[in-house]
Formats: C-alpha cells, structure tokens, sequence
C-alpha cells in the first residue's frame, strides 16, 4: 500500500479499503488509523482512541500533505561560545532548543540518540536538536548544563534551562517524558503540524507491519 498526498487520498481510501476489508481499525482524531491487533497503539496526542468502522475511513483519508523528514540528525556542540551562539539565535527566533548531553561509552545513550532524532522529525522547524558528547567538549560546557548522570535530556528557551529528563529507564518511556516537557513549551499553533508529522511516521509502522 503507497501512502499518497491528500490529492489522491480518494485512491488511498479504497486501496485500504481492500485490503484491509474485515479489520478493525482504531484511531486518535489526528488522521491516523492502525489496525486494532497491530500493536501499535501510540499515544499521540490525548489518548483519545475511539474504533471506527470502514465507512469512517473515507473521512480518515482527507489528511494534508504527508512531506517532511522521518527523521532529523542532532547538530553537536562543541564548546561554551557555541552554545552561547545557539542560544542567542533560538532567542532571536522565540524558539526553544533540546540538548542530549550523552557520551559515547554510554550504552542507553547510543540507543536513545536515533529515538531522539526521529522526535525532532517531528518538531522540525519548531525545536531544534542538538547534542553534546561530554568526553569530546571543555568541561566548562558541560558545568553550563550542571550534568551528573547520562543521558541527561533539556530543554532551554530564551537562554535558559526550562526543564530535563534523565534518561536511565526504558527508552519509549523516555521519549513520552521528552515528548511531553516539549510540548509545554511549544506554541499551540504548532499542534497540527506536530500531529501531522507524527501520523506520516507511524503510518509507516503500519503499511511495514500489515504488508
């Protein structure tokens, strides 16, 4: 099954439609539909998941365009005067900025890192992400973050640390307490956008896990 823009999305319809015939579908309000034994019940937005039935896919077809990245490569920090001039220009912008401060020795850091990146797909152009490998940068830079264990997740905004996660447990469990300190920072206007990006992500789990 091809995933195509709203254009065609009378095509995607019926396509799903035959072959997906006799299952049932659940679905968050955001567009996305997922088969109920598909074992990708995500929380995306409310978890507010409601079972539809096949005359509701129609409906569930008319998204917006599906374009953006899947995932996006964290830009790593080198020192104190480069974080300075990260901080200043995400002023500028009114925008915030995440930073994984992880070190490569660190096993649940290496395996985090990818994760991230597929978040900041997700807040493309509405969070920058960045990362600090702390055994490769002037420990003054890592006194700026006051870190004590890795990895150590932040958010900053307006020149500031607002708030962090520390990574030591399971990964999903991670990026869902990532996923929720950057929302509380991230201009409600943006929800849609997040949203959309989140269901093309996750449709892709879906077309590998029903093909």
């Amino acid at each position: 099954m091809s995933v195509l823009p709203a254009a065609t999305s009378h095509i995607l319809c019926r396509e799903f439609h035959q072959k997906h015939h006799s299952t049932q579908f659940w679905s968050n309000g955001c567009g996305l539909i997922l088969p109920k034994n598909s074992g990708f019940l995500v929380d995306l937005k409310n978890r507010d998941w409601k079972k539809i039935s096949r005359r509701d896919l129609r409906a569930e077809a008319f998204w917006t365009n599906l374009s953006g990245p899947t995932t996006v490569e964290m830009e790593p920090i080198n020192d104190s005067d480069h974080l300075d001039q990260i901080l200043a220009h995400a002023t500028e912008i009114s925008q915030p900025i995440l930073i994984d401060w992880m070190a490569s020795w660190c096993r649940k850091c290496i395996y985090l890192k990818p994760k991230l990146e597929k978040l900041g797909a997700e807040y493309d152009n509405m969070v920058k992400f960045y990362c600090v490998d702390v055994n490769k940068v002037p420990q003054a830079l890592v006194k700026r973050g006051n870190i004590q264990k890795m990895p150590t997740i932040q958010l900053w905004k307006d020149g500031e640390m607002k708030e962090e996660v520390i990574g030591g447990h399971k990964a999903w469990l991670v990026i869902d307490e990532v996923r929720e300190m950057i929302n509380k920072y991230v201009e409600s206007k943006d929800e849609t956008e997040v949203c959309r990006r989140r269901r093309k992500q996750y449709f892709g789990l879906l077309e590998t896990n029903t093909s």
